[in-house]
């Protein structure tokens, strides 16, 4: 087991170790597992798309959109194309990571968290980018819809 850092919430830390725990060669098979796991929008943005915001950093097509519940919970929400998996399974991490965390512990979430995957010998600098690219969105989004 690798040593646990405590800057992250649980759920994604854990996440984290998962990838850390496994062989190079074993963690692009967990990111395409987290994409199997991507849970579909619900309708009220499949009928509005206008309402999610694209991720122009990311390789595909990637699109999300956050709510802050007024106890302050985080609910995310991705729409990333099946033929995408890579791109998917990062953002099935920060769903499952994510959602349901608090605004503060969302916002506080360290930006090299996509290194933290231990991912750079499976996945290009491109599409750690891109995930650096999702999750500073939801960051900024959830910062405005706390203000």
């Amino acid at each position: 087991m690798t040593e646990t850092t405590t800057d992250l919430p649980q759920a994604l830390q854990e996440i984290v170790d998962d990838f850390a725990d496994l062989l190079p060669q074993d963690r692009l098979q967990l990111l395409l597992e987290f994409s199997k796991g991507l849970p579909d929008l619900p309708a009220r943005f499949q009928d509005h798309p206008e309402l999610l915001e694209p991720v122009p950093e990311c390789q595909s097509p990637i699109f999300l959109v956050t709510e802050v519940e007024e106890d302050g919970t985080v609910r995310l929400y991705f729409s990333a194309p099946p033929e995408a998996p890579t791109t998917r399974g990062f953002a099935g991490i920060l769903q499952e990571g994510l959602d349901g965390a608090s605004a503060e512990t969302v916002t506080a979430v360290p930006a090299d968290l996509p290194l933290r995957l231990s991912l750079t010998q499976a996945v290009s600098p491109l599409r750690l980018n891109g995930m650096s690219g999702m999750l500073t969105r939801i960051q900024r989004q959830v910062a405005e819809k706390t203000q």
